[in-house]
């Protein structure tokens, strides 16, 4: 509705691709105007959403859903943190092992039911998609104090919790939804052109350097069959090495197995996720293919005509380009005040891992 197509705006956020997070500062695909304040969900202002509603029961089974314009009125903006709090409270946030939590005492905290009843259900829906072969990768975050100045005062690192992965869970169902809405069709018929979010199968000559690696320390993985066993042999290999010495090696050797995920029309699924049909609908402020996903719903909708694949397949491609150099450049940032923090602690002594070893020295 604000950012029309081949508006001034329109062609700068085309531009950009996507927001970039860096350390100390954000560089916005929108105007602030519009991503802090217009287009954002603040509690008690009316704004205009596209919305993914849907009839579930309490075993996340959806009865039905539906792709609409609405107005929404937040009630309350929480913090991950806040959320976080409620469910401790509440004896329900997720325990180490990933056990469904069971219910204590009595609720307390605001919104708690609707909390409570929202975290059980995105357990049930994050185990539905293990068990249809999702690659669980839990990765840590490095994060940074910083003072005034710029300059990182303490150095942590943040993994996603329970607030955070309820989050997580309605957006993949909601951003698959829409994917099938589109994609999902009568074996005579043909799909209208869609932006997918695509992840192709991993890389079968890192896979097996994967299962070497693995085997030096006594796992086992399954390297070829169905994609679903060999996701199951993956999961388990991450689990079993949680907490132990050999976790990061293992962990980023996986990760180097898999390939990118990217954005195309020509679908394919998303091997990561076990999922046949996905795209990204739920960030139009901060990702472009959100935001043409936006407008394709609504032309789509309006009983329109499929779209230009050539044109799309194109604003795929210079979007997955963007996702990348943002990445890089978050990657870079992160680096940079690593080396920042450490620059005052030459010649002090450190634990460290060893990830790499090459001809010219160690990583």
């Amino acid at each position: 509705h604000y950012v029309t197509e081949n508006s001034p705006i329109d062609r700068e956020a085309e531009h950009r691709g996507t927001s970039i997070y860096l350390v100390d500062r954000t560089i916005p695909m929108l105007p602030e105007r519009l991503c802090n304040y217009i287009c954002s969900l603040r509690p008690d202002e009316e704004k205009l959403a596209f919305s993914v509603i849907f009839d579930m029961d309490e075993d996340a089974h959806v009865y039905s859903s539906r792709i609409v314009h609405t107005v929404i009125k937040s009630n309350r903006r929480f913090t991950y943190e806040e959320v976080q709090a409620i469910l401790e409270q509440n004896g329900e946030a997720d325990d180490i092992e990933g056990h469904i939590p069971v219910a204590k005492n009595k609720r307390t905290g605001e919104y708690c039911n609707e909390l409570i009843t929202l975290n059980r259900m995105a357990h049930v829906l994050k185990s539905k998609r293990m068990n249809t072969g999702a690659i669980d990768f839990d990765r840590e975050e490095v994060r940074f104090d910083i003072d005034e100045k710029g300059k990182p005062v303490s150095v942590y690192f943040k993994t996603a919790k329970d607030a955070n992965k309820l989050v997580e869970e309605f957006m993949l169902l909601a951003n698959r939804t829409v994917a099938e809405s589109i994609g999902k069709v009568k074996s005579n018929e043909k799909a209208k052109t869609l932006p997918y979010r695509i992840h192709e199968q991993p890389d079968a000559t890192k896979l097996d350097n994967l299962a070497h690696i693995a085997a030096r320390f006594g796992f086992h993985i399954i390297t070829q069959g169905k994609n679903a066993d060999v996701a199951h042999s993956l999961n388990k290999l991450l689990y079993d090495v949680r907490g132990k010495k050999m976790q990061n090696l293992i962990e980023m050797a996986s990760l180097r197995a898999m390939q990118k995920a990217r954005y195309s029309t020509y679908n394919i699924g998303h091997y990561g996720l076990g999922f046949d049909y996905y795209t990204h609908f739920t960030s139009p402020i901060r990702r472009y293919p959100d935001l043409m996903v936006h407008r394709l719903l609504t032309r789509y909708e309006q009983g329109s005509a499929s779209a230009s694949q050539k044109k799309y397949e194109n604003l795929c491609d210079h979007s997955s380009q963007m996702e990348q150099l943002a990445a890089t450049a978050e990657r870079a940032s992160i680096k940079y005040k690593q080396v920042e923090f450490m620059a005052d602690k030459i010649g002090e002594e450190y634990d460290a891992h060893i990830s790499g070893v090459t001809e010219f020295g160690i990583y």
